[in-house]
């Protein structure tokens, strides 16, 4: 009962993964049109601080999205452990990038259809291979697992990173590189998944019917998940405002994937249990996401489609077919001239094809 129960939850948090990816990538879409609806009207942008788009009904929407994709995700965090249900999350790079090409006129070419794909193909690898977490039952084994040292360690290290990228890099760099804002959501983002699952076991809890409301760690962790998720909202919207959806994305899914995985192997100890063709096939499975990334965005502006490719293959055979019959000619003509030399009785010359130059065995 207890091994069917455990294949039951995982097949939920895995349908809730996937359709959490849905809407999340659906509401970058929403989100973009919002903010590009508000430039055109000459409100301040968000990347400059505006808050016109709170005004705006599409971002509404894209937040209400974004709304049921992160509820739908926080379930998933219930009943998955995180190494299942965070790579996932390349299926909302992959919704995002599709849709941004048919909504956001932003051109997906042969390069980001590739990196679609070995996005999907890596985070197969990664779910097929993914450390089991510890078991947590109870809201006291969790506060255990927070209070180790390794763990406050990792905790206060990320927030002065947010803190420092918040207040003195991003006043200066943010504008420019788009990198900032997104490490700001992705540090953060693994603290708000540590609150989730949090919570999640303190919902089992109050389900079976245990006193949740008077544990203070559920009302921690609740504060907690409202402030981080607070930061990313804020954050996450300067970065989609100032730069482009297919960028802002997969550069995010692969911070923030790195960020969770980093604390999920941390406060659940998942490494420790692996064996060595799961650690290889996970970190593969990652490097691999890595790759399509880097493909869905690096070549972005380059126009290239299976079309053009066909039409460059063509135009370099003409060139090569063009030099084969130079070539060929070249050798005839030689051909020729030797068969006349050797027609005009000179049987003790001999021609020096290397240099172009004409030597007589007589002239030695």
């Amino acid at each position: 009962m207890g091994e069917d129960r455990g294949k039951y939850d995982f097949y939920i948090g895995l349908g809730l993964a996937v359709s959490s990816s849905i809407f999340i990538g659906g509401s970058f879409i929403l989100k973009k049109k919002g903010l590009l609806r508000l430039a055109r009207k000459g409100a301040m942008r968000a990347g400059q601080g505006g808050h016109a788009y709170l005004k705006e009904w599409l971002w509404w929407a894209g937040l209400l999205s974004m709304g049921a994709g992160e509820a739908a995700n926080f379930a998933a965090y219930a009943f998955a452990p995180a190494t299942l249900v965070t790579p996932l999350g390349a299926l909302s790079v992959l919704v995002s990038a599709v849709l941004s090409s048919y909504f956001l006129t932003e051109r997906l070419n042969l390069h980001g259809k590739l990196g679609c794909l070995l996005s999907i193909l890596g985070s197969t690898t990664m779910v097929i291979h993914a450390p089991q977490e510890e078991e947590i039952s109870s809201l006291d084994h969790m506060a255990e697992k927070l209070v180790d040292p390794a763990f406050l360690s990792f905790a206060i290290v990320v927030i002065i990173v947010a803190l420092i990228f918040i207040f003195v890099v991003g006043p200066r760099h943010g504008q420019s590189n788009i990198l900032v804002y997104i490490t700001i959501c992705s540090v953060i983002g693994s603290l708000s998944v540590s609150c989730v699952k949090g919570l999640g076991i303190a919902i089992k809890e109050a389900i079976a019917g245990k006193n949740v409301v008077g544990n203070p760690l559920a009302w921690i962790l609740l504060l907690g998940l409202l402030a981080c998720v607070s930061t990313q909202i804020n954050y996450l919207n300067k970065a989609l405002d100032i730069f482009n959806t297919s960028l802002v994305t997969p550069i995010y899914y692969v911070f923030f994937t790195t960020s969770v995985l980093s604390c999920s192997a941390i406060l659940f100890k998942e490494w420790g249990h692996m064996g060595a063709g799961d650690v290889i096939g996970t970190l593969s499975g990652f490097l691999t996401i890595i790759v399509g990334i880097f493909l869905l965005h690096a070549f972005k502006d380059v126009s290239v489609s299976l079309s053009s490719l066909a039409v460059s293959m063509r135009k370099d055979e003409r060139p090569a077919a063009n030099g084969v019959a130079s070539h060929y000619e070249l050798l005839h003509n030689e051909s020729t001239e030797d068969m006349e030399d050797r027609e005009m009785g000179l049987p003790f010359d001999s021609v020096s094809r290397r240099n172009g130059a004409m030597t007589s065995s007589l002239d030695h």
